[in-house]
């Protein structure tokens, strides 16, 4: 409510004591006009930052302001740098202003719970090692709100710290740096908690969004494309969600490591090539689910190292080099309802036994039969190749694909299985793909 409907809504009531004469006596007015006064008034006001305008920097705006305020600025280029942010206010770009760290110093650091920054370009931060520059960094802060700007050249772009129930939307990023060493991430979480970081773009930071020590946030409708690194980079994060993202020629392709409780779906990880690429890498992962994500054109498409109870429902595997990874260490995880399909390698592993299940997949190279046609091949699928048993013993080995003398060796080993992990089959394997 504005100050002037406020004042009108306080009048009409004082009018109504008035009239109806139950004010008596001024100790009477005074308890009702406090009663009123602080509800229904609001005495926030706008402060306006330009060229043209009563405030030349944001900074003495910020000095000016109070708890509640606007801060209007308009547009120009602001060579202003530590910017300290520590009242609830609203910080709002009018025209896309300008703010820039001069390629030495921190852009924006906000102490306070409840700020909004919105429509800015923050370009040219400092390169800093101890004190990791940021175009805007919130520290121990909450319910904060960084939307619609856009950073460019900077060493880290949002850096979020011991922070809770902030959001982060519709913000674009990017970086130019050609060594990791000298990149930061571009959505960096440290020891947060309930936070929402959606339909962000972010490219060619050293990690693309990274979240460490973060409980109970969603990441969601985000596109990560080309950093040095990993789009996504996430560890010791619990109960986390993140969905309908978009990952694509990432350096490392997307990490996940020493975490549970994990929901992955329905996001596309596609053309993460490289030797030490991969869509997702699992380390040290439990009690998660991977559904419904789509996996195309990637070095290998999931790596499990040491993951435990971890569902794979309902995913495609598209031309992959490998599909699935699974090391030995890896138990008690179900691979279901999933289309494997033109993969040069559906199933690698580096042991003869296997405590994981996979069941009722579709895969391409399956060349079974359905005799009472109940869509369920007759015999089960054998998903490891001797060959794709071998190269992860010897990765030179992979010079032989394509060759005569590898087919004859698959051949034989599905034949008479020898090397191979016996329980690793698919015992239901589906006749067609699932839609």
């Amino acid at each position: 409510m504005s100050n002037r409907n406020g004042i009108k809504y306080y009048l009409k009531w004082l009018f109504c004591f008035l009239s109806t004469g139950l004010i008596k006596n001024s100790a009477s007015l005074f308890l009702i006009i406090g009663f009123l006064l602080p509800g229904r008034v609001n005495f926030s006001k706008s402060l306006l930052v330009g060229s043209n305008q009563y405030f030349k920097t944001i900074k003495s705006a910020l000095s000016a302001a109070n708890n509640g305020d606007t801060i209007l600025v308009y547009t120009g280029v602001y060579n202003e740098h530590s910017l300290l942010v520590n009242k609830a206010v609203k910080i709002i770009g009018i025209e896309r202003p300008i703010l820039t760290g001069e390629n030495k110093y921190e852009i924006m650091k906000i102490k306070s719970n409840n700020v909004l920054v919105r429509g800015f370009l923050f370009k040219d931060t400092g390169l800093n090692f101890i004190y990791d520059n940021a175009a805007i960094k919130l520290d121990s802060v909450k319910y904060c709100t960084i939307e619609e700007n856009k950073f460019t050249n900077n060493f880290f772009g949002i850096y979020l710290s011991r922070s809770s129930n902030c959001v982060v939307i519709n913000n674009e990023l990017e970086a130019f740096h050609t060594k990791e060493t000298y990149s930061g991430n571009g959505i960096h979480l440290w020891q947060c908690r309930e936070m929402i970081i959606k339909n962000n773009k972010i490219k060619g930071h050293r990690d693309g969004i990274y979240f460490e020590f973060v409980k109970k946030s969603e990441i969601e409708s985000n596109i990560s494309y080309s950093n040095l690194r990993y789009g996504l980079h996430f560890m010791f994060s619990d109960s986390c969600r993140y969905f309908h993202n978009y990952f694509t020629k990432n350096g490392a392709g997307v990490a996940v490591m020493f975490t549970k409780n994990v929901d992955m779906s329905n996001n596309i990880f596609e053309y993460n090539w490289g030797g030490a690429a991969y869509g997702l890498l699992l380390k040290d992962i439990s009690d998660s689910k991977i559904v419904r994500n789509q996996f195309i054109k990637n070095t290998c498409a999931i790596y499990f190292e040491g993951c435990n109870r971890v569902t794979t429902l309902e995913n495609n595997f598209l031309e992959n080099g490998s599909a699935i990874r699974l090391m030995a260490n890896s138990m008690d995880n179900l691979f279901t309802r999933n289309n494997f399909i033109g993969n040069s390698f559906d199933v690698n592993t580096n042991s003869t036994r296997s405590y994981n299940t996979f069941e009722s997949n579709y895969w391409s190279e399956y060349k079974g039969y359905d005799l009472n046609k109940d869509g369920i091949g007759d015999i089960p699928f054998r998903p490891v190749k001797l060959f794709s048993f071998i190269i992860e013993q010897n990765r030179p080995a992979l010079i032989l694909m394509r060759s005569l003398f590898v087919d004859i060796l698959n051949v034989a080993e599905n034949i008479f299985p020898s090397l191979t992990p016996k329980t690793l089959i698919d015992s239901k394997p589906k006749m067609t793909k699932y839609l």
